[in-house]
Formats: structure tokens, C-alpha cells, sequence
């Protein structure tokens, strides 16, 4: 299910909408396979009563992991990572829905971590931290999360010259500082501990000219 373009902001366009890797299964899909050899093995084993018995219960768990398997494929459906050219954009839920929106100029730091086995298979998590006390979030099976983390900083070069550039064809002026939003930015590194209260005191003095 696509992210909806009704949402989009007036020239905001999608540089990116996917779902979440197919790892994103796993956990309910070898379950699932391990139900189903699990019954073979049992009914295999018994006959009369006990056969009769276990069957049923194994029944209800098959039902129940098919189940969950069913429910994490709406999940999986509804969804979205979403990079446009203004913002980053993570929702999902199919009736009760939540979702995070980063504007690019407020990104201070994209990372990915892929474990041996998410290499092999293309997945990974992805890190980004933004302005504010609450700015580090973490998205999980992500596809590819060395390209995307690319594109994010692509996007957000792009943003930055849309912004400050005046889209003339001139080489852009450097952005003009503003005070406020980089001590903001300083307190969310402070607090989420990427500055020491030494460093946060001196870039703080460096900005105000103190």
C-alpha cells in the first residue's frame, strides 16, 4: 500500500516509499513451518485417542501461528518509510495508525548497523538522530540501509539548497546561522549524551559570541 500523495505538501515530491524487508516475517513464518513439522512428526508418532487429541491441539496452534502470520502481513502492508524532498516520514498501523515525520533540515546524524546475516540478505537498521530531546529514532528492518542512508543525505543536500541556494543557478550562500535552532540541537545532544556539559558550555559560548 503505497503512502498516500494526498498527504504530501504543496512541490513535495517521494524520493523514496517502501515497506519493511522481508525479514520483517521471520519470526511468525518459522514458526509457522516449525507447527507444521511438528504436527507431521506427532501424528505420525500416535494413533487412536492420543491421536485424536493432540491433533486437535495442534490444529489450534497451527490456526494461531497462520494467524499471526495473516496479522504481521497487514502490518507489513501498512507500513511506510517514506524520504521525500522535505522530510522523513514513518507510519504504520491499518486501524489504529502512528506514525514519526523528521524534517531534513532538522537531521543532524544518519547511521545504519547490519549484523553479518542482514549483509547477506540486504536488511538492517537504520539510526537517525534529529533536533530535540527525543531525536534518535530507530527503524528496523530496513532494506538496503547503507543506500538509504545515501539518500537521506542526498535529499538533505538537496533540501539545503532549495532553502538557502535561492534556486538561481548561483553558487548558494552558506546558510546564515540561527542561534536558536543550533542550541536546540546542542541540548538534544546534550541530553541524549553526544556532548559532554563542557563541550555543550563551549559551543554554546562559540555561538552566542560570549
Amino acid at each position: 500500500m503505497p503512502f498516500p500523495k494526498k498527504n504530501l505538501n504543496a512541490n513535495e515530491t517521494i524520493a523514496l516509499d517502501m515497506h519493511p524487508h522481508w525479514w520483517y516475517f521471520a519470526e511468525p513464518a518459522l514458526t509457522l513451518i516449525g507447527a507444521i513439522i511438528l504436527a507431521a512428526v506427532v501424528l505420525g508418532e500416535t494413533d487412536g485417542d492420543t491421536q485424536k487429541s493432540l491433533g486437535w491441539v495442534m490444529l489450534i496452534v497451527l490456526v494461531g501461528t497462520a494467524i499471526w502470520l495473516v496479522i504481521r502481513y497487514c502490518k507489513w502492508l501498512t507500513t511506510n518509510f517514506v524520504i521525500t524532498s522535505n522530510r522523513l516520514i514513518f507510519r504504520q498501523g491499518l486501524i489504529a495508525k502512528s506514525g514519526i515525520e523528521i524534517p531534513l533540515e532538522r537531521v543532524n546524524n544518519v547511521n545504519f548497523h547490519q549484523r553479518i546475516f542482514e549483509r547477506i540478505i540486504g536488511a538492517g537498521d537504520l539510526l537517525i538522530e534529529s533536533a530535540g530531546q527525543d531525536g534518535r529514532q530507530r527503524f528496523t528492518d530496513v532494506r538496503h540501509p547503507d543506500k538509504v542512508q545515501n539518500l537521506i543525505h542526498s535529499e538533505m543536500e538537496a533540501n539545503q539548497t532549495r532553502m538557502y541556494g535561492g534556486g538561481s543557478g548561483a553558487t548558494p550562500l552558506p546558510p546564515p546561522i540561527d542561534v536558536a535552532s543550533q542550541l536546540e540541537k546542542l541540548e538534544g545532544m546534550l541530553h541524549r549524551g553526544s556532548l559532554s556539559q563542557d563541550e555543550f558550555d563551549a559551543q554554546k559560548r562559540k555561538l552566542l559570541g560570549t
